[in-house]
């Protein structure tokens, strides 16, 4: 008999609490403290940058499981290409990562012409290292 009283108890708190949290939580969303993040690939170039011709190395910056470093070809004053000369690829989770990663953060990187990209969701320290070596590369072509 304690166990019927006691599980109906349980569940009617919880409908009370469902009940309570259904009505005042209709104006919570206005008071949200914590905007929507934006949404990924919005970037568009800020400045038209004037790089140099050539082809740059950037210097290897450190993804934790190893280095990554860039090298980026730069035709006609912009951003062509860009060629992952070191990445961590040496357990199968690095190689899993950075083969889901690099082709994004190349694109990104091609498309706004600087190396203001997001970071790969699940492969933030890769991410980081790239946008370090990008950077790196891109200061001597400027």
């Amino acid at each position: 008999m304690k166990k019927i009283i006691l599980s109906g108890f349980t569940i009617a708190s919880f409908l009370i609490y469902g009940l309570y949290q259904k009505t005042s939580g209709a104006n919570a969303t206005d008071h949200n403290p914590v905007p929507n993040p934006p949404s990924l690939n919005t970037h568009v170039p800020s400045a038209t940058y004037s790089y140099k011709d050539g082809v740059y190395t950037g210097n290897p910056s450190d993804a934790y499981y190893g280095m990554v470093q860039v090298r980026v070809v730069i035709i006609n004053n912009k951003i062509s290409d860009i060629t992952f000369m070191q990445y961590p690829n040496d357990r199968q989770h690095s190689i899993a990562i950075n083969s889901y990663a690099m082709p994004i953060l190349k694109q990104e990187a091609i498309k706004v012409q600087s190396a203001k990209v997001d970071i790969v969701s699940g492969a933030t320290a890769s991410s980081r290292a790239f946008i370090q070596s990008f950077n790196s590369a891109l200061s001597n072509a400027l």
